[in-house]
């Protein structure tokens, strides 16, 4: 059987220069991929991709780690991810913590990561001081998407939580709410998972802006679910009189919130308003009002700046991203955030308050 030994022997390279001109990667000249292509076709030789990769020092697979991969958002992400990633070559090795702190010790310090994958992407993955010095430890390129923390010399991806909870608390103001609840994230889930803080600060300077106080008996925490929504808004209701309009902390609580609502015989929007944040693939089917964030988008990104350093050869431009300038010597300097626009997107369940 015919070896990649033996089409380097053949053509005079190396190993690794047959591997990376097998692949079409661009760091190989024109020349010298002719005479490999030449001398794989003479000796008959079936490329092997793990053979390839390994003869270039690489695993070929790419870790994805999770909180939660069954909520909308981690999901979205991932496909993205893996799609980009299998585009480019490489596989995808995915992490669900799903809410166990025992996992994510394994995973985030003792796992051998280094020697299982070449690069590594935490989606909205909180760390604390033992993860990034074990995640520095390990070497390897990185990128963080929607994280509040991340690991030096790791860029991130993600979207500004605290103006989208603006936009959307505002846009409640702007209908003549005065009385906006508030579906928060519950501190005790996903693993300290910190953005519902963000949308809760957001949230309260809208309201200050405004010239109101926030009342903390319109603030209610659960868990970024539809049952989290509805177990809220149910307890916003039984605390007395009801808000005339709810912000939740992401689309599927904001599906909870009403349903709840109308098992409590309020309309909306006429009753009580509702906005979420996501642009969950359902909100346009039930006419939720929301801000949209580019889930998809945040995956795609991450994946394309993580191909650069790993040597892909993948150049073109992402769509609305300004060029990375490159050090001396061609080497890509990565940015230290990247954060995508967000939009709302008004639909039929938000409203002015009815008059009494």
């Amino acid at each position: 059987m015919t070896r990649i030994d033996d089409v380097a022997r053949l053509a005079g390279v190396s190993t690794a220069t047959v591997s990376r001109a097998l692949r079409g990667l661009p760091t190989v000249s024109a020349a010298t991929r002719r005479r490999v292509l030449a001398a794989a076709e003479q000796l008959q030789y079936a490329v092997s991709p793990s053979a390839s990769r390994l003869a270039g020092g690489k695993t070929g697979t790419v870790a994805v780690v999770v909180p939660r991969i069954t909520r909308w958002f981690f999901g979205t992400v991932v496909e993205t991810v893996e799609d980009s990633l299998q585009q480019n070559g490489y596989d995808l090795l995915l992490y669900n913590l799903g809410g166990r702190e025992q996992t994510r010790q394994r995973v985030l310090r003792t796992a051998n990561l280094h020697k299982r994958v070449d690069a590594i992407i935490l989606v909205a993955t909180p760390l604390r001081a033992a993860d990034v010095h074990a995640l520095t430890k390990f070497d390897l390129p990185g990128v963080t998407i929607s994280s509040g923390s991340g690991v030096p010399g790791w860029p991130c991806v993600r979207i500004d939580d605290v103006a989208a909870a603006r936009t959307a608390t505002r846009h409640l103001l702007d209908l003549g709410h005065t009385r906006i609840a508030h579906i928060s994230g519950d501190p005790d889930d996903e693993l300290a998972f910190t953005t519902h803080l963000d949308r809760r600060r957001g949230y309260q300077e809208a309201l200050r802006a405004a010239g109101l106080r926030p009342d903390p008996s319109l603030d209610v925490e659960s868990r970024f679910t539809i049952d989290g929504g509805t177990r809220a808004t149910a307890e916003l209701l039984a605390r007395g009189e009801p808000p005339t309009a709810i912000f939740a902390a992401c689309d599927e609580m904001a599906m909870g919130a009403i349903s709840a609502l109308r098992d409590a015989g309020l309309r909306v929007p006429q009753d009580v308003s509702v906005i979420g944040i996501d642009d969950h693939d359902l909100a346009g089917v039930l006419g939720l009002s929301t801000i949209a964030q580019p889930a998809a988008d945040q995956g795609r990104l991450a994946a394309r700046i993580l191909l650069d350093p790993l040597g892909t050869g993948v150049t073109e431009p992402y769509p609305g991203l300004v060029p990375v300038p490159r050090a001396a010597g061609g080497a890509p300097r990565t940015p230290a955030s990247v954060i995508l626009p967000t939009r709302l997107v008004v639909r039929d369940s938000t409203a002015p308050p009815r008059a009494h």
